[in-house]
Formats: structure tokens, C-alpha cells, sequence
């Protein structure tokens, strides 16, 4: 599963319309999770745990790890925040073997 906001930082991040229409290709068999009220007020109420606790967190990041923990996912990225924010909650990391 994917959300809007992943597929949207990856067409930023890369030029060019090959680039883009193979990002869309890929991702067009992905379903698409799309957050809700509830999610957005949890993901306030992780975003602030976080805080308290010593770690910054994205907004972006902490809907994103919200929506993992509400449908029972497992987070596939590169992205040490994540791992920081899993410190305070139940979010499941997918990470590359060594």
C-alpha cells in the first residue's frame, strides 16, 4: 500500500517524463490509503508523544506512521526518523538485511 503524499515526494524528487510516467507505472498497483480526520488527530496526538518525549517529528512523517499503525503495517524505509518515532510506539520497520 502506498498514500499521495509518497507518491508525490517521489515524482519531486526525480526529472524528466520517463522518470515520472515509470514512478506512476510502478505505483498504479499499489492501493492508495487515504487518511481521514480520525487518522490526521492521532497522527497529531504521535507527533506531540514524540515531542514530549525529546524527538522532532514531521507532520508528514507522523500521518505516515500513523496510517501504518492503524492498518496494522509494516513501514518499508530508509529513513532514520521513523526508527525514532517506533521508539514511542508500536510501528513496525521493514529493514534491509545486512
Amino acid at each position: 500500500m502506498t498514500t499521495g503524499l509518497v507518491l508525490q515526494e517521489l515524482l519531486q524528487g526525480f526529472s524528466g517524463p520517463r522518470d515520472r510516467r515509470q514512478i506512476l507505472d510502478r505505483f498504479a498497483a499499489l492501493p492508495v490509503l487515504v487518511p481521514d480526520r480520525r487518522e490526521h488527530a492521532d497522527a497529531a496526538e504521535l507527533k506531540n508523544k514524540c515531542r514530549r518525549r525529546g524527538v522532532q517529528t514531521g507532520t508528514i512523517d507522523a500521518l505516515l506512521a500513523q496510517l501504518c499503525l492503524r492498518h496494522d503495517l509494516m513501514m518499508l524505509t530508509a529513513d532514520r526518523d521513523f526508527r525514532n518515532i517506533a521508539r514511542h510506539c508500536v510501528l513496525r520497520l521493514w529493514t534491509a538485511p545486512a
